[in-house]
């Protein structure tokens, strides 16, 4: 970073700088790295404040390859959508860990959406099938659009079906899959899961949506709306018999999608495995075409950042990046 000052990289920075494809490397690549210990995410702090109904918290980490250190604070303000903005805010902090010094501060309400799709979409490119047709989509809230647009990029897919609790909102789902040349279909959740060959899920859900006998044998499924303990988008049957991804093991027993079958005894931490394993081919990942995968995204703070690094490192290489003096 600058050596002068305190990098500054916008929100609008953020949205020049990178795309799907630059979020989908930068995910991928610290999958990797968790798995193989270059890299270590810290504890997650997370609290209801006590005002306007909003979360706060903390996600940190550092990764020795990149030398990326940092901190992802901000949280989830429901009532934000009613004043024009979004409710999930957030700021990535950078530091120099040579010295500790505060190096870069990072818009990261773009950067969180886009890294969260990236993560399914890695998913997607590493455990479901080459041949798969039908994309399914559960939830078509401001995250799904972000979903779809890097779903999409993974494999040739021939239409998007979806269903949403609040139906209305669907049709803005069906804008983006008409951006990215697919035909687009509502449908009940019994319909996305009898039709699909990839199922992403990206509700604030906390009873089961998806039921184990809904499934075809080769579905893949994207679990990332599950990020809180009590949240539960599939049921607990279908995570056991499913084979298990997670990026953190210890999240994805705690808070993700994997928490209440782990509860119910149902799976234990042995039956899930880190996607970055199969990145780095120490795990074979999918082994049969009749295999359910099942990818229970947590949100690691390392994600946030992978992407707040590279965009400050294109933010630098631009040579228009703002920087604040601090002596």
């Amino acid at each position: 970073m600058s050596d002068n000052g305190i990098l500054i990289v916008t929100e609008d920075d953020c949205k020049q700088l990178m795309d799907s494809g630059a979020a989908f490397d930068a995910v991928r690549d610290i999958f990797g790295r968790m798995a193989s210990g270059e890299a270590r995410n810290f504890p997650v702090v997370r609290e209801a404040i006590g005002h306007a109904d909003a979360l706060y918290g903390f996600k940190s980490g550092f990764d020795r390859s990149s030398m990326t250190l940092g901190v992802k604070g901000g949280g989830y303000w429901p009532g934000n959508m009613a004043q024009g903005l979004t409710n999930h805010q957030s700021t990535v902090c950078l530091f120099d860990p040579d010295t500790g010094r505060l190096s870069a501060l990072v818009g990261g309400n773009y950067l969180t959406a886009i890294r969260t799709a990236a993560a399914s979409a890695v998913s997607i490119a590493t455990l479901s099938r080459e041949n798969s047709t039908v994309l399914g989509m559960i939830g078509a809230g401001h995250q799904a659009g972000f979903q779809l647009r890097a779903a999409a990029e993974q494999r040739d897919f021939e239409k998007v079906i979806a269903w949403n609790y609040h139906p209305e909102y669907l049709p803005n789902l069906g804008k983006v899959a008409e951006e990215v040349g697919l035909p687009f279909e509502a449908a009940t959740i019994e319909q996305v899961c009898v039709q699909a060959d990839v199922i992403i899920t990206i509700t604030s859900s906390f009873a089961p949506l998806l039921m184990n006998d809904w499934i075809r044998p080769g579905t893949h499924i994207a679990c990332m709306g599950t990020d809180t303990r009590g949240k539960q988008e599939v049921e607990s049957k279908l995570v056991a018999s499913a084979k298990v991804f997670t990026d953190e093991i210890d999240q994805s027993t705690s808070i993700g999608e994997a928490q209440h079958a782990f509860a119910e005894g149902l799976i234990t931490k042995d039956r899930i495995t880190p996607l970055g394993d199969v990145i780095n081919g120490t795990h074979p990942g999918r082994s049969d075409d009749d295999d359910i995968t099942l990818f229970d995204s947590t949100g690691v703070g390392l994600q946030d950042l992978a992407v707040a690094g590279v965009a400050a490192r294109k933010a630098m290489d631009a040579g228009n990046a703002q920087t604040i003096q601090i002596g």
